[in-house]
């Protein structure tokens, strides 16, 4: 799925180019979320076309994606050297690329059957990349209503949305509402630290009073709003 994001201003960040951060969460220690990741098993298979300037973005949601569900699989995308499609499609699974421009969910198709090609990136980058894979199988869109959760990059323009938010989407339509509610507590503990670590309480607050996180994992929550010394 496109990215339909780009950055907003940091100024109070403590993501600095640099800075140590976690192996896993990619935040900096003081914000390290692990201690709530819960992998996910998924019946689709997932491959994400990352953008390589997307790849050391902590608020990266296609690598959310690749930490949360270990089957679904990162390749990175670089202009002079893209990934060709033997590299990434599967003989006999139809491929669907996720593209607001698309043709309308197909209806009948097992999601074990079916692989899914996700593209990481902003609106630029993403469009890029569509270039490259355009026939490598159906581009599809999805049934998307209402505001993004993704506070981390300022949005262009109504109906745009992270690409781990096109996979809930997704799977909210294939009706695996497991997987999809499993995947949302991880995407919003990662919104919420990710806010937490650009020293933005005050949205952070805001963004947990309606999010189903505050229930899911109030032990780590808890611990994230602790005061620390400086190191």
């Amino acid at each position: 799925m496109v990215c339909f994001t780009r950055f907003t201003s940091m100024s109070r960040s403590v993501v600095l180019e640099g800075a140590p951060r976690c192996d896993r969460c990619n935040f900096p220690p003081r914000w390290c979320i692990c201690g709530g990741f819960q992998p996910l098993s998924c019946p689709l298979q997932i491959d994400v076309l990352i953008h390589h300037r997307e790849l050391w973005r902590p608020t990266s949601t296609g690598r959310l994606i690749n930490r949360i569900i270990p089957a679904s699989r990162a390749h990175k995308f670089q202009c002079e050297t893209p990934p060709t499609r033997e590299s990434i499609v599967e003989p006999g699974r139809p491929v669907w690329i996720l593209h607001p421009r698309g043709e309308p969910l197909p209806t009948g198709k097992p999601p074990q059957d079916v692989q899914v090609l996700l593209l990481d990136g902003s609106w630029k980058e993403a469009a890029h990349m569509l270039q490259k894979v355009e026939g490598w199988g159906q581009r599809i869109r999805l049934p998307m209503t209402g505001p993004s959760r993704y506070w981390l990059r300022g949005h262009q323009g109504e109906g745009h949305y992270s690409t781990v938010e096109a996979l809930l989407f997704l799977l909210k339509a294939l009706a695996l509402s497991e997987a999809e509610a499993h995947l949302r507590l991880q995407f919003e503990l990662h919104v919420y630290a990710g806010l937490r670590a650009r020293g933005a309480k005050a949205s952070a607050e805001e963004y947990l009073a309606s999010s189903p996180a505050r229930e899911a994992f109030p032990e780590l929550l808890q611990q994230l709003d602790q005061r620390r010394p400086r190191v």
